[in-house]
């Protein structure tokens, strides 16, 4: 069949066919695509304008070892991916997302909710009994269930409803909720989502999730926080009964470097100081994970910690007056 004589969608489908094509190897001549379209050498030059137009940036070469050969471009353009290709892609996004690969979660989520989107229905089946064959060991986040990832993931995509189980208070409850971001910390991902029965901006984890399903409500989104800060905010600092702030002497990244994103929020305040918000269980907990980053700090709030400073450098004086002194090491 001569493609280049039908209408508008055979000529779309033999551009696809022709950039697949393309992306399978690195260098193909003018007959061997024309031979594979069923087209002439003429109509395989028109077709391989309309990919350029496109964005692809196709090059062509002449003589001995010319021919056609798709090269990198200045933005991304989609790729083409057969059936193999697309379970292999999304069972590697997900061992990403459930942070088998460190530092690519977010990314690797927000680039398997795009495959998701298009993903055909015969193939996802695939990928779920595939993806129970992934696991990682060592470091990195919580485990999580990635069904339950996606679930979330879609209903933040589609803007509907999300409902879940979720233990609070010594028992489980069904939360309703209008879900907005996923976040992944350097521990585990949480969703940042409208509490519908609360009335209120509420942050779950992902991994205490149970029973999640999204719904075919759909919503009008709401002014949101900041996804990140206010996740980050509530895990450092919000859940704990005790929260302070201090001023550190000393740049905001040297001392990221020594907090994980999980334990405190550092804010840069001026070059050579930054405010840290932190939280746990006691203020003597709090004060002495800040003093053990060694650098010259003050007490912003609450009041009491600054007596607590007090009451603790007097008891640290006193336990060095009845120290030992230490030995002489000084040759003589």
């Amino acid at each position: 069949m001569n493609a280049a004589s039908g209408d508008g969608r055979d000529t779309t489908e033999r551009v696809l066919t022709l950039l697949g094509l393309l992306q399978q190897r690195q260098t193909w001549s003018g007959p061997e695509l024309a031979e594979r379209l069923g087209v002439t050498t003429r109509t395989v030059r028109r077709d391989v304008e309309r990919l350029r137009t496109l964005g692809y940036p196709v090059h062509a070469g002449q003589g001995v070892g010319g021919g056609y050969r798709l090269g990198p471009g200045q933005d991304l353009p989609p790729l083409l991916l057969d059936d193999q290709e697309a379970i292999a892609t999304a069972v590697s996004l997900l061992a990403g997302a459930g942070g088998a690969v460190a530092g690519a979660g977010d990314a690797a989520l927000r680039a398997l909710t795009k495959l998701d989107q298009v993903l055909p229905g015969r193939l996802r089946h695939e990928v779920r009994a595939l993806s129970g064959s992934v696991e990682s060991f060592g470091g990195g986040r919580t485990p999580v269930d990635p069904e339950v990832l996606m679930t979330l993931a879609r209903a933040c995509r589609d803007e509907v409803e999300a409902g879940f189980d979720y233990p609070s208070g010594g028992e489980t409850r069904r939360r309703r909720t209008e879900p907005y971001r996923l976040v992944a910390s350097d521990r585990r991902w949480y969703l940042l989502a409208y509490d519908l029965d609360r009335d209120d901006w509420r942050t779950f984890r992902v991994d205490r999730m149970t029973e999640a399903v999204a719904r075919t409500w759909r919503f009008s989104p709401r002014a949101a926080p900041d996804a990140a800060a206010y996740v980050q905010e509530g895990v450092a600092s919000r859940v704990y009964p005790q929260r302070a702030r201090f001023l550190v002497h000393a740049p905001a990244d040297t001392v990221r470097a020594q907090l994980p994103a999980s334990a405190a929020v550092v804010r840069q305040r001026g070059s050579e100081h930054c405010e840290v918000l932190s939280g746990a269980a006691g203020l003597d907990a709090v004060l002495m994970h800040v003093l053990l980053l060694g650098h010259d700090f003050e007490v912003l709030d609450p009041p009491e910690l600054g007596r607590r400073c007090r009451v603790l450098a007097e008891r640290l004086m006193a336990a060095g007056a009845t120290a030992p002194p230490a030995p002489d090491t000084q040759e003589s």
